[in-house]
C-alpha cells in the first residue's frame, strides 16, 4: 500500500467536516462587504434586491463586483489557513504536495500550457465568419480588472484546490483508504458547489457534469502527480483566462474583458470539449512530462494510513 500524498497522520473525519465549517463561516463572513454593497446600491436606486447570481454581478460596476467577489474568498483562505495551522497542526505544503517542497515549476508549467491552449481557442473563435464575440476591450477598465484578477483569482483557486484536492482528499481517505474514494467524492462535491453559477441558470442542470469533471480531472492529475501542483496551475489559469479574456451574461465572471459572447447560452458539443477532447489530451502530456506509471494503483489503490488516533496530534 502507499501513502496519500502529504497525508503524515490520520484525523478522525469529525475534524474536517468541523474545518470546512469554519471555511464555510469564514466565507460568508468574507461575503459581506459584497451583500452590503449590493443592498445599498438597489436601495440608493429604488429596485429591488436581486434574486439570482447573475442578477447581483450586474448591480454594481464590474470591476467592484469583481473585487468584492474575490474578496470572499481571500478571507476564506484566513480560515483556511487558521483550521490547517491551529486545528490540524499542520502545514500548507503537507497539504499540497508529498514533495519537500512545493514545486513551482510545475506549476508554471501547467500555468503555460493551458494559458496558450486558452488564448489560441479564443482567438480562433473570435476570428470564425460566423462568431457572436465582440471586441470588448477598454483600455482604463481592462487595467483595473487585471489587477484585480491578478491579485485575487490566484487566491480563489488556490483556495478551491487546497480545501477540495489537499484537504478533503486526505479526509475522506480517512473514511474508506483507497484512491479512488476520495477521488470521487472531492469531485463531486466540487461540481455541485458551483449549482448556483450563472451558467447552470442559463443551461440547467446538465453543465454540472462539466464541473463535476473537471473536479475530477483535477483530482486525476493530483494523485498521479503525488501533488496538487499541476491542479494550481491549470485552475488559476483556466480562471484568470476566463476573466480576461471573454465574458457573456451567463458567466460567473461579469468583466471587462477582450471579448465578449453576445450568443444567448445554449447546450452545445462545444461546451464539453475540455471534458471529451482537451483534458485527455493534458494527461497524456503531463504522464509523458512526468513519467507517470502505475495508474490503478495511483488512482484506485489502497491509502497506508498511520495508527488512527481520535484527535489532532497537538
Amino acid at each position: 500500500m502507499t501513502s496519500l500524498f502529504g497525508l503524515e497522520r490520520p484525523v478522525n473525519f469529525g475534524w474536517y467536516i468541523l474545518g470546512s465549517l469554519i471555511v464555510f463561516l469564514a466565507s460568508v463572513i468574507g461575503q459581506i462587504p459584497f451583500t452590503v454593497a449590493i443592498t445599498i446600491k438597489t436601495m440608493a436606486s429604488g429596485k429591488g434586491l436581486p434574486k439570482t447570481m447573475k442578477e447581483m454581478l450586474q448591480v454594481m460596476d464590474l470591476n467592484l463586483s469583481l473585487f468584492l467577489l474575490l474578496l470572499t474568498f481571500a478571507i476564506a483562505f484566513f480560515g483556511f489557513y487558521i483550521v490547517i495551522r491551529f486545528m490540524h497542526k499542520q502545514t500548507l505544503r503537507s497539504i499540497a504536495t508529498s514533495r519537500m517542497q512545493l514545486d513551482w515549476k510545475r506549476v508554471f508549467t501547467a500555468f503555460s500550457i493551458w494559458a496558450i491552449v486558452t488564448v489560441f481557442i479564443t482567438i480562433v473563435s473570435y476570428k470564425a465568419t460566423d462568431t457572436t464575440m465582440v471586441w470588448n476591450f477598454q483600455p482604463e477598465r481592462f487595467l483595473i480588472l487585471a489587477l484585480i484578477a491578478v491579485a485575487f483569482i490566484p487566491i480563489q483557486t488556490s483556495l478551491e484546490e487546497f480545501l477540495f484536492r489537499g484537504y478533503l482528499m486526505q479526509g475522506f481517505a480517512q473514511l474508506y483508504p483507497h484512491r479512488w474514494f476520495p477521488l470521487f467524492w472531492t469531485s463531486l462535491i466540487f461540481g455541485l458547489l458551483h449549482i448556483t453559477n450563472p451558467e447552470v441558470e442559463a443551461l440547467g442542470y446538465v453543465v454540472l457534469f462539466y464541473y463535476v469533471g473537471t473536479g475530477l480531472f483535477l483530482g486525476i492529475i493530483t494523485l498521479m502527480d503525488e501533488g496538487m501542483e499541476l491542479a494550481l496551475g491549470f485552475h488559476a489559469a483556466n480562471n484568470l483566462m476566463a476573466a480576461l479574456l471573454i465574458t457573456s451574461d451567463s458567466s460567473i465572471f461579469q468583466t471587462y474583458a477582450i471579448f465578449k459572447d453576445t450568443e444567448k447560452p445554449q447546450l452545445s458539443l462545444e461546451l464539453f470539449l475540455p471534458l471529451l477532447v482537451l483534458y485527455p489530451l493534458l494527461l497524456f502530456i503531463f504522464s509523458k512530462l512526468y513519467r507517470w506509471t502505475n495508474w490503478k494503483q495511483r488512482l484506485a489503490g489502497p491509502i497506508l494510513i498511520p495508527d488512527p488516533i481520535k484527535t489532532p496530534k497537538s
